[in-house]
């Protein structure tokens, strides 16, 4: 049961009669003497306010047993299966009245916080006996994950609006918030691009690779490596008699080469990095890596590591790999504890066993947080061709260089030194054969994949 602001507005109503009988109380006494007077209307002030809390507490009692049970409901919820982070998303839920009894209401659906509820979350209906209304509601999520809902909460007042009625009911619902892959606006210029470098867009240059494509007759600007001096011997000029004309090989970028992507989801995958978690800035590099590799004709391997498999997506091809891995990122959250690189080649095998392109999205801030890191890459960079993907901080770019203030020095020393970190690890890494890519968090995936096309283009994978 629960008061409402008319049953408190009634009781402090009951002031006015109180006062006015207290002073016709004192003025009809008679008494000789003021203090006779006023012990004569305080005692009938008395009594008048006893008797209204009587009357008000009555008028609450019958309001309540007029009210509608709360619990005599039937909910139905419709939902979206998925939506992307920061969408709006529309929940809808359906309150059915299986009383005998119109119901006034209000309805409070228990979605938690980070679900994103735009504006308030109490909806007052009017619910005749039989009948059924809507609630609906507009979600804009703000955290990546299953967004759930477990109970409604319906408060039933009486025709007078005094007392009510309240029960909490179970209603579950789930929303599932995948991420938000806005790197994709970087989608079609890298397929533009790698589209240059296959050769099927026309260029003065053809793309270099290691599969042969086609013989045809040089052009200025051709590498004079891919002549072809046989094929040359056999094509005669037939404008110059006895000559020949040079032929050059063409060469178009491999394909159906193993691409393994492992996403660090230690504690380092935590830190807010430009106010974004470092976690999430890595889900946005390997979906737009994936979808630029699918598109290459490349078979890409995704894994979540810290100390075991958090995650997994193998074997998919096309629109099922990004579908796919946006599902599997989405309840994905970081682990406050340190990465097992010693076990990552181990999971590598078990993906593939052919030569790979392996890259590696973790945090190398520190030598310390690195060590294993360090120890566990030239198992790697043995078999596969390795790159280290981070992202940098730019606030720690920007204090290194604010010096106007003695608190400002103290901040660029430590973040000078942060940096010098940060350089000595990626040159430990690059010494031990595997590469690296540094960039802030809106700039990590299409610089990991202008750098995965540079490889494309050398033929080195």
């Amino acid at each position: 049961m629960t008061i409402s602001g008319r049953f408190v507005l009634l009781l402090a109503l009951g002031i006015v009669p109180t006062v006015a009988l207290s002073i016709l109380a004192s003025v009809a006494s008679g008494a000789p003497t003021p203090a006779a007077a006023a012990a004569a209307g305080g005692q009938a002030a008395w009594l008048t306010l006893l008797a209204w809390l009587a009357l008000s507490v009555g008028l609450g009692a019958i309001d309540l047993s007029l009210a509608a049970s709360p619990r005599r409901v039937a909910l139905h919820r419709e939902l979206p299966g998925r939506v992307r982070l920061g969408e709006p998303a529309r929940s809808e839920l359906l309150i059915q009245n299986l009383g005998s009894r119109a119901m006034r209401a209000v309805v409070r659906d228990g979605w938690q916080p980070s679900a994103g509820v735009a504006g308030p979350n109490r909806t007052r209906l009017r619910i005749p006996a039989g009948e059924r209304r809507r609630v609906t509601l507009t979600l804009i999520p703000v955290r990546r994950g299953d967004r759930r809902v477990e109970q409604v909460t319906i408060r039933s007042a009486g025709p007078l609006g005094l007392w009510s009625r309240q029960a909490t009911i179970a209603g579950p619902g789930r929303l599932r918030v995948l991420p938000p892959f806005a790197s994709r606006v970087h989608l079609p210029s890298r397929l533009t691009r790698l589209r240059e470098i296959d050769g099927r867009t026309p260029l003065l240059i053809r793309g270099q690779g290691t599969e042969f494509d086609s013989i045809r007759e040089y052009v200025r600007g051709d590498d004079v490596r891919s002549i072809d001096w046989r094929a040359t011997a056999r094509r005669t000029d037939p404008e110059s008699p006895g000559g020949t004309r040079l032929m050059v090989r063409t060469w178009r970028p491999e394909r159906d080469r193993r691409i393994v992507i492992v996403t660090d989801t230690s504690r380092t995958a935590a830190a807010r990095i430009a106010d974004e978690p470092r976690l999430d800035t890595a889900f946005e590099a390997s979906l737009l890596l994936s979808a630029l590799a699918s598109h290459a004709g490349d078979r890409v391997d995704w894994l979540a590591w810290d100390r075991r498999v958090r995650g997994r997506v193998h074997g998919a091809n096309g629109p099922e790999l990004l579908a796919q891995l946006v599902d599997v990122m989405a309840t994905i959250e970081p682990e406050l504890i340190e990465a097992d690189w010693a076990a990552v080649p181990a999971q590598v095998r078990r993906l593939t066993s052919r030569r790979a392109l392996v890259v590696l999205l973790t945090g190398v801030d520190s030598p310390a947080n690195a060590a294993g890191l360090l120890a566990m890459l030239p198992q790697l960079t043995a078999r596969h061709l390795v790159i280290v993907a981070t992202v940098a901080d730019p606030d720690a770019v920007d204090a290194s260089r604010r010096t106007d203030e003695l608190d400002e020095v103290y901040r660029a020393a430590a973040a000078e030194r942060g940096l010098l970190d940060g350089s000595r690890v990626a040159a430990a890494i690059r010494r031990l054969g595997a590469e690296t890519v540094t960039a802030p968090p809106h700039e990590l995936p299409p610089a990991l994949a202008d750098h995965y096309l540079a490889l494309k283009a050398a033929g080195r994978l």
